[in-house]
C-alpha cells in the first residue's frame, strides 16, 4: 500500500533540484537519501553524457516520443535509437539505485521526488525534424504535453510502487521566461521565435500538471520568473533560485503565497562561496524576503520549503554534499522556531 503524502510535500522540507556531480548512482541515491530523509530525490548524473541530462531523462519518459542527438542538443527522432535507448537504460540503473538506497535506509512509506523538464522548456530546447524548435509548432506543442503527462503518470506509478512511498513531481522550467517574452533565437541569429501568450503557455503548463496528477511543483532558476502566470497555475508549489528574485518581484511572491500555494527557496549557492556559510547565513534572504512582502516569519515554517539555488550537477562533490546538510539545517531552523530567527 502506497504512503499518503502531508498536504503540503514541498512546505518545510529540505529537497535538492535534481543534478548531481559524479557518475555513480548508487553513491548519489544514499548521499540524497540520507541528508534529504523528509524529501528526496532521483537525480540526474549529466556527468554521464547523452541521456543523462534534464532533457535525455525526461525523453526516456515521453510516450511514443523519441529523441535522438545533433551536434546541438536532442531532436524528435521517427524511432527510437542509440541515445533513447540509453536514456532508457540509465533511467533504469537511477531507479535501481534509489530503491537499494531506500531499502538499505529502512525507509517505509514517506515522500520522494521525481523531475522532469516542463512542457514549455522541453518544446523551446527539443528540435524538429527540420531543425526548428518544437515550439514553433503548436501541434508538436500539444503532443508533448499529452506525452509528457502521460509518461510521468506511468512512471510516478512505478516509483511510488518501488519504494512503498507518495512521489511529487517537479517540472523544470528554466526556459519558460523567453518563451513568454520571444527570447529564444530560432535556425539562425536573425529567425526568432515568437513569444507564446501567457494564456496559451498556461493551458499547456495546466495539462501536464493535471494528467499528471498527485502534487506537482514549477520549478524555474532563470530570472524573470511570471509569478502570476504561476500563481494562476494548478501547481502546488514553486521552486526558484533566490538569487533571482528582486524587487520587481515582491509583488507577485506577495500575490503568489495569498493563493495559498508553497514556496521553495533556493538559499544555498551552487558554488561554494568563500567563506563557506553557516546555516543562518543561508537562512536571512529568505527572513528578508518574507519581511519585504509583509508576511510573519511563521510562513517558513508552514508554506516554505529550502533547496540549492539550482541543480548540483556542475559542483564539486564535497560542496554538493554540504548544500544538502545546510539546507537541512535551514529547514529544521525554520520548522523549531522562525519567529525566533
Amino acid at each position: 500500500m502506497t504512503a499518503v503524502a502531508p498536504p503540503r510535500p514541498f512546505a518545510g522540507a529540505a529537497t535538492g533540484i535534481g543534478s548531481w556531480p559524479g557518475s555513480d548512482p548508487r553513491e548519489a541515491a544514499a548521499t540524497v537519501v540520507g541528508e534529504l530523509p523528509a524529501l528526496p530525490h532521483l537525480v540526474e548524473l549529466p556527468d554521464r553524457g547523452v541521456g543523462a541530462d534534464l532533457l535525455g531523462r525526461t525523453g526516456a519518459l515521453l510516450v511514443d516520443l523519441y529523441f535522438d542527438t545533433t551536434t546541438r542538443g536532442y531532436r524528435l527522432a521517427a524511432r527510437p535509437g542509440a541515445a533513447a535507448r540509453r536514456a532508457h537504460s540509465l533511467l533504469r540503473e537511477d531507479l535501481d539505485a534509489l530503491e537499494e538506497a531506500w531499502e538499505t535506509a529502512g525507509l517505509r512509506g514517506g515522500v520522494v521526488k521525481v523531475q522532469a523538464a516542463g512542457p514549455l522548456t522541453l518544446a523551446a530546447q527539443v528540435e524538429l525534424a527540420g531543425g526548428h524548435r518544437a515550439l514553433t509548432d503548436r501541434g508538436a506543442v500539444r503532443d508533448f504535453a499529452e506525452s509528457l503527462a502521460e509518461g510521468l503518470g506511468r512512471h510516478r506509478d512505478e516509483v511510488a510502487r518501488r519504494l512503498g512511498a507518495e512521489v511529487v513531481v517537479q517540472l523544470d522550467e528554466p526556459s519558460l521566461p523567453a518563451v513568454l517574452a520571444g527570447g529564444l533565437s530560432g535556425v539562425s541569429r536573425l529567425d526568432t521565435v515568437p513569444a507564446v501568450p501567457e494564456p496559451e503557455a498556461l493551458a499547456v503548463l495546466d495539462a501536464v500538471i493535471a494528467g499528471v496528477g498527485g502534487p506537482v511543483g514549477v520549478h524555474c532558476c532563470a530570472a524573470g520568473v511570471p509569478w502570476d502566470l504561476l500563481r494562476r497555475s494548478h501547481a502546488d508549489a514553486v521552486l526558484v533560485d533566490l538569487a533571482h528574485v528582486d524587487a520587481a518581484a515582491l509583488d507577485g511572491i506577495g500575490e503568489f503565497l495569498d493563493s495559498g500555494a508553497d514556496l521553495v527557496l533556493g538559499l544555498i549557492p551552487t558554488k561554494a562561496p568563500t567563506p563557506a556559510p553557516t546555516w543562518r547565513d543561508a537562512a536571512a534572504p529568505a527572513l528578508t524576503l518574507l519581511d519585504r512582502v509583509g508576511f510573519p516569519r511563521t510562513v517558513l515554517r508552514e508554506r516554505v520549503g529550502v533547496s540549492p539555488a539550482c541543480g548540483l550537477g556542475r559542483a564539486a562533490p564535497a560542496w554538493a554534499r554540504t548544500c544538502l546538510r545546510l539546507a537541512g539545517e535551514v529547514a529544521r531552523a525554520f520548522a523549531e522556531d522562525p519567529e525566533s530567527l
